[in-house]
């Protein structure tokens, strides 16, 4: 394992640096988020064009490029969303004693449009890549949309930690659509699922030399679905994980987060 430790290393800085710069652009004044969409948008076609010049490239350099495109594509879509720019046709609360099948259709309505234009973006990056030798950047975005259909689930059924601070004062709403309970049946199997997975990626790496691009691109791809694995732990586990992005909050989120988990739970078990 310790032989590819450039790439673990890699995937774990972009994966906390960019989260961290959405983090910090989420909670600038509202004004500011115009220019933050254009810079994130310049960034996402520079990484769509990328990933059109190194889809014939098997070499190292190209996994690194190839996956950090992809990284860079599912940023935007993570800025669009928060933001406000690209949500749903629904921007209301969930009302009040409603069933779980209509809340769920209503957090739907919440972001259908956000879904679609995934939907348009991994199919482009799909066309893109198809049949070519370096299909890292398309399997990246894929992974990571995976996991958050599958966190969203999970906060859905119920989670300990919402981490309502997170978001955005004119999207708060979207937590009246999440329950917050100890556990849901959903969370063992989406974790044992995606860490078997992980697990199959990391045995195959380990076969293929850290020079070569196979083994570059595997564990690129297994240490972010390891970390997404770890984010969904964070959902459950009584640990003040915005510490880790204290920069990008300027060192309140943080507390915040250490606060409301000493406070008594007064969110109903009904959501």
């Amino acid at each position: 394992m310790l032989k590819f430790w450039i790439p673990v290393g890699y995937a774990l800085f972009l994966w906390w640096f960019s989260t961290g710069v959405i983090l910090y652009l989420d909670k600038r004044p509202r004004r500011t988020y115009p220019w933050s969409l254009l810079g994130a948008s310049v960034v996402a076609l520079l990484s769509l064009l990328t990933l059109f010049l190194v889809r014939d490239s098997d070499s190292v350099a190209g996994a690194y490029l190839s996956f950090t495109a992809g990284v860079m594509i599912w940023a935007w879509m993570e800025i669009s969303y928060f933001m406000g720019f690209i949500t749903g046709p629904r921007k209301a609360a969930c009302p009040q004693e409603c069933g779980t099948w209509l809340r769920f259709w209503l957090a739907i309505q919440t972001s259908l449009y956000h879904e679609l234009a995934i939907v348009l973006a991994g199919a482009t990056m799909v066309w893109i890549t198809l049949g070519s030798d370096n299909q890292l950047g398309t399997w990246t975005f894929i992974i990571l949309w995976w996991m958050r259909w599958s966190a969203k689930l999970n906060l859905f059924l119920g989670v300990p930690n919402l981490n309502e601070d997170w978001l955005p004062d004119h999207i708060r709403f979207l937590t009246t659509y999440l329950s917050k309970r100890p556990m849901n049946l959903l969370f063992p199997v989406s974790v044992s699922v995606s860490t078997v997975v992980m697990c199959l990626l990391v045995e195959s790496a380990l076969d293929l030399s850290p020079d070569g691009f196979a083994g570059v691109a595997l564990m690129l791809a297994a240490t972010l679905l390891a970390l997404a694995i770890l984010e969904h732990w964070l959902l459950v586990l009584p640990l003040a994980d915005a510490v880790l992005w204290n920069w990008a909050f300027d060192g309140r989120a943080s507390e915040q987060q250490r606060q409301a988990k000493q406070a008594p739970d007064c969110t109903s078990a009904s959501r």
